[in-house]
């Protein structure tokens, strides 16, 4: 009987032992600080709708057939609001601050000349604050909010009693009172002069210095009246969207900010986990994952990469899952043609055999734990 028991509590006893060891040694991981109670409620994603699609020949050529598509409705708007066409009723008005420059042809001594010492601007006739100016026989003048050809129109017609058939011209020789302003990441931030020629949004950033390497081109805001509006640099640069090209007025703020979110997020099973900035550029998925300094070969599932586009807010579904399956190394053909968009997430998932190996990883110090604790004991029982 005695032997029985001996039997049985030394076939059970010394692993119990064991495991009640390795239970009290991993008891102080539960050392003050090192884990906090908590509740949270978060959104059952589960129940979010996601499409998933397969990265395939047919969806690049959906795609490309769709960016055309938009970038036709762009270039088929409104024509008379493009750069580089003359708008039909554009006109400089006059305001307070501005210099005129007034000749009377035949009549040097009605015209401040300009020299070598004086400019135009310097010798000309200074806007006053009541709107005015003063020309000699003529008299005082009301010239704002007036174009140049009607104050021409007027001192030709009030001096035509003391000159015979005068000849006048009026040009404006300084533009001081009407101004746009352009901020955030252009190289040389400042206000731009309106003038005779017309001042778009593109012409502005341009004279600003161009756009800086952190600018976003994709969100640029134009202030007006309280108002903001905002405008895709890009979409005009890229897709030919010169409709958002805007014509300036006197006030009128463009804002360009940093790139900020405009990133994608390369993840998992990566050499180099990271972001990009997709301010000014287009990037492709293969591109991203080079970036990212390739797969991990050891452990990414090629099979498994993923890009989850977040879906517009009108949309049925939360997000699209596009999946690229380059289990054959020609799929990345098909990477190199699928274009991210800013936000876009890359993920590519671990190979199966990783994954276990993650979890013996895990497993290990606990067991070895056990393992020891055994020992230990074995070696007690032996002395």
């Amino acid at each position: 009987m005695l032997t029985r028991l001996w039997v049985h509590r030394t076939r059970w006893g010394r692993p119990a032992a064991g495991i009640l060891l390795a239970i009290g040694l991993s008891a102080c991981a539960a050392a003050p600080g090192g884990h906090i109670d908590y509740e949270a409620e978060s959104d059952p994603l589960s129940d979010v709708k996601i499409d998933v699609k397969p990265i395939t020949l047919e969806l690049i050529q959906e795609m490309n057939a769709r960016t055309r598509e938009s970038a036709a409705i762009a270039m088929g708007g409104d024509t008379d609001n493009r750069p580089g066409k003359p708008l039909p009723d554009y006109d400089y008005y006059i305001g307070r601050g501005d210099v005129l420059n007034i000749i009377v042809y035949d009549h040097p001594e009605l015209t401040i000349p300009a020299g070598s010492e004086r400019s135009a601007a310097e010798s000309g006739n200074v806007v006053h604050s009541d709107g005015t100016i003063f020309y000699p026989y003529v008299g005082k003048v009301k010239v704002v909010g007036r174009t140049v050809h009607d104050v021409r129109n007027e001192i030709q017609r009030r001096l035509a009693d003391y000159i015979a058939e005068p000849q006048v011209d009026v040009k404006v020789a300084a533009y001081n009172s009407q101004k746009a302003y352009v901020t955030g990441q252009v190289n040389t931030p400042g206000q731009l002069p309106i003038t005779n020629v017309p001042l778009r949004v593109l012409d502005a950033i341009s004279q600003a210095g161009g756009l800086t390497d952190l600018a976003n081109w994709r969100d640029v805001v134009l202030s007006r009246d309280g108002t903001d509006t905002s405008l895709s640099v890009y979409d005009m640069l890229v897709y030919g969207d010169l409709n958002q090209n805007l014509l300036l007025r006197n006030g009128d703020v463009v804002h360009v900010p940093e790139v900020g979110n405009q990133q994608i997020f390369v993840m998992g099973q990566v050499n180099e986990q990271a972001s990009f900035a997709m301010g000014n550029t287009r990037l492709s998925l293969t591109a991203a994952i080079s970036q990212a300094g390739g797969m991990d070969e050891d452990s990414a599932n090629a099979s498994g990469i993923f890009v989850i586009r977040r879906n517009p807010a009108a949309s049925d579904t939360y997000a699209t899952v596009y999946q690229l399956d380059a289990s054959n190394a020609a799929a990345f053909v098909l990477g190199s043609q699928f274009m991210l968009e800013p936000t876009d997430v890359v993920y590519v998932t671990a190979a199966p055999l990783a994954r276990w190996n993650r979890v013996l990883r895990l497993l290990l110090p606990s067991l070895t734990t056990i393992y020891e604790a055994t020992e230990v004991n074995e070696n007690i029982r032996d002395l």
